[in-house]
């Protein structure tokens, strides 16, 4: 059994957890991960979550709860936090520029489904990407399958962001890359201080998207104020 950090207070869990705070650029993604198949963590898993839920007191014999267990590992090996797993890394095909193109691309929308690492409930918004080419194009949905892959894992929004524009550099050759993320955190919507009505919005901007008129073209493309 694995054990806590036992030089962080509970006053300190706590701090770090309500205010959203990332202490890792990385996920904390321990060395052994990947040493048990997907089959033995769906099994640990299901009996984890059947542990809990007979604690919260819930009937397990019942037939609409007796496949909850199961159906929650799945969803956590299979789907939720499949981007945990290299495995799963999208093949981010890239081609030749042969038309030239050289404005910047933008792929505005993409839906934004994640989950926060503090308390394990979902982050849903918007990713907006772009990239000028510097000789290489991806693949649009390429870059939607980018974003996928690195929020469906525990999260926190910076890193998700940083994540996305490091990606989509390495892939195609060139720094100038940029992502702005609005997203809802139903930690904040749905306890806490139970603001239904805000959101957050990070933005990284790698090479020429740091230049002030590459910013503004970019952040009026998605209708956005110049405040970054």
């Amino acid at each position: 059994m694995f054990e806590l950090n036992s030089k962080m207070n509970d006053d300190r869990i706590d701090e770090i957890g309500e205010n959203h705070v990332s202490t890792s650029a990385k996920n904390p993604i321990r060395p052994d991960a990947f040493d048990i198949s997907n089959e033995e963590k769906i099994a640990k898993i299901e009996e984890s979550v059947k542990d809990i839920l007979h604690t919260l007191g819930m009937d397990l014999t019942d037939d609409s709860m007796q496949g909850t267990p199961k159906r929650v590992a799945k969803a956590f090996i299979n789907e939720m936090f499949m981007g945990l797993d290299p495995k799963n890394m999208p093949k981010a095909s890239t081609f030749d520029n042969n038309y030239n193109y050289g404005e910047m691309l933008v792929e505005k929308n993409i839906v934004v489904y994640s989950t926060c690492e503090h308390h394990l409930l979902p982050i849903i918004g918007r990713a907006h990407v772009a990239y000028i080419s510097d000789g290489k194009v991806i693949g649009l949905s390429k870059m939607n399958r980018i974003v996928e892959y690195y929020a469906k894992r525990p999260q926190v929004q910076e890193r998700l962001t940083m994540q996305i524009v490091q990606a989509m550099q390495e892939a195609l050759g060139t720094q100038d890359v940029a992502c702005v993320i609005d997203a809802k955190h139903l930690c904040v919507n749905s306890r806490g201080i139970k603001d239904i009505e805000s959101s957050t919005v990070t933005s990284e901007f790698g090479g020429k998207f740091k230049e002030k008129e590459t910013k503004k073209e970019f952040l009026q493309y998605l209708q956005m104020p110049t405040i970054f």
